[in-house]
C-alpha cells in the first residue's frame, strides 16, 4: 500500500473514531427513547471548552477524565430538569427546544470564553510519529484511533455481554413489553443519556487538539453525527460503528479523489441509505 492510501486509510479510521464517540450516544438515546436531541452537538462543544479550561490548569490526562464527567452531569440535570419532560411530546416540540438548547449553549460559551478559536496543545506523550506501513503519523492521532475502538469494543460487550445491555435492547425493541417485564425504563433513559453525553463531552477533549475549539462545533458535529445515526440504525452500537466508518471513508477519501463532489457524496450515501435501507443498516432489531 503506497503512504497516500495508508495515510488516508489512517485518516479515515481517526475520523471514524471521534465521529463514532459522538454519535454512539445520539444513536443509542434515540432510539432507546425516541427523543429528537439536537443539543447533542451543544455537548460535544461544551466538552471541547471544559477540556481545554481543565487542561491548561491541570493537564490533558485530568480533563480527558473531568471534562466527560462534567459533561455526563450537565446531561443528567438536562435529562431530569428539561428534556424528560417533553420526551412524549413528539418530533417537533423536541426539535424546537433541543436546538434552542444549542443557541443557549453557545451563547454562553461566548460569554464565557469569547468567540475567539481557542486550541489544545498535544500532550507531550503523543507528540511525536509513529511509522505505519512505511508512513509517519502522528501518535496523537493514533492514540485517537484506539481509544474509539476501546470505547467501541467496550460499549459493544456492556450492550451483548450484560444484563444492563439486555435490559436496554428490550426496551429499545418494545418499550412497553420492557415495563410489564418490570425494566425500569426511566432509569434506563437517564443512565443511557447520561453516557451519550459523556461520550459527547469526551469527543469534544479528544478533538481540541485536532480542530479549533469554536462555537460553531455544536452545528458542525451534529449533522454527521446525525448521518451516522440513520446509516448505522436507531439503538444499535454496531450500526453506530459502521455508520461512523462509511461516512468518514466518504469524507475522507471523496475529499481526496473527488474535491469538487467531496460535499455532496455524504448527502447521495444518506440518500441511497434511506431509499435501500431506511430503518438503518444495522438497527437494533438486526445488529445481533
Amino acid at each position: 500500500m503506497s503512504v497516500f492510501w495508508t495515510l488516508q486509510a489512517l485518516n479515515a479510521l481517526q475520523y471514524a473514531a471521534l465521529l463514532f464517540l459522538i454519535s454512539a450516544g445520539l444513536s443509542v438515546s434515540f432510539g432507546l427513547m425516541g427523543f429528537v436531541n439536537l443539543a447533542h452537538g451543544a455537548l460535544y462543544m461544551l466538552g471541547a471548552y471544559i477540556g481545554v479550561s481543565i487542561a491548561g490548569g491541570v493537564g490533558f490526562w485530568t480533563a480527558l477524565i473531568v471534562a466527560p464527567l462534567a459533561i455526563g452531569a450537565i446531561g443528567a440535570a438536562l435529562h431530569q430538569g428539561l428534556l424528560r419532560r417533553i420526551a412524549g411530546a413528539g418530533p417537533m416540540p423536541q426539535v424546537l427546544v433541543s436546538f434552542g438548547l444549542v443557541f443557549l449553549a453557545v451563547e454562553a460559551v461566548r460569554i464565557i470564553w469569547g468567540d475567539v478559536p481557542l486550541t489544545l496543545d498535544v500532550p507531550k506523550a503523543l507528540s511525536g510519529t509513529r511509522i505505519i506501513l512505511d508512513t509517519a503519523y502522528p501518535s496523537y492521532r493514533l492514540f485517537v484511533i484506539l481509544l474509539g475502538g476501546a470505547v467501541a469494543l467496550s460499549l459493544w460487550a456492556g450492550m451483548t455481554r450484560s444484563h444492563l445491555g439486555a435490559a436496554i435492547r428490550a426496551a429499545v425493541e418494545n418499550r412497553d413489553m420492557a415495563r410489564a417485564i418490570g425494566i425500569r425504563t426511566e432509569r434506563l433513559f437517564l443512565a443511557v443519556f447520561t453516557l451519550g453525553a459523556s461520550l459527547a463531552g469526551l469527543g469534544g477533549v479528544i478533538a481540541a487538539p485536532i480542530l479549533s475549539v469554536s462555537p460553531s462545533m455544536a452545528v458542525t458535529a451534529l449533522i454527521p453525527a446525525l448521518i451516522v445515526t440513520v446509516i448505522g440504525g436507531l439503538g444499535s452500537i454496531p450500526g453506530a460503528m459502521l455508520g461512523a466508518v462509511i461516512v468518514a471513508a466518504i469524507e475522507v477519501f471523496g475529499a481526496a479523489l473527488w474535491p469538487d463532489a467531496s460535499a455532496v457524496l455524504i448527502y447521495a450515501a444518506l440518500a441511497a441509505a434511506l431509499i435501500w435501507r431506511p430503518e438503518g443498516l444495522l438497527s437494533a432489531g438486526r445488529a445481533r
